[in-house]
């Protein structure tokens, strides 16, 4: 659903939808969860889209962290999240 609010450009909507799935999935899953660490990068990209760099930042942040903690310095995934924050 925040995915299709994000397309119809109803950036505010998909904020609140994604910061709900951040949560869920947070509680549900955990913080180290592939799901969860895809609705954090899902989150900080709307944040971006709306001007909520600090926030967005923050989120990129605790993505890289876990990443570099769970899969290495090396994994694609964790230099995918270096280059997010770049």
């Amino acid at each position: 659903l925040a995915e299709r609010f994000s397309s119809l450009g109803r950036w505010k909507a998909a904020e609140i939808v994604e910061l709900e799935v951040m949560e869920m999935c947070t509680t549900v899953l955990g913080t180290e969860d592939p799901g969860t660490i895809r609705s954090m990068i899902n989150l900080a990209r709307i944040y971006r889209h709306i001007g909520k760099w600090t926030e967005s930042e923050k989120l990129e942040k605790q993505v890289l962290d876990v990443r570099t903690r769970v899969l290495g310095e090396e994994h694609p995934d964790t230099i995918q999240s270096v280059a997010n924050l770049a």
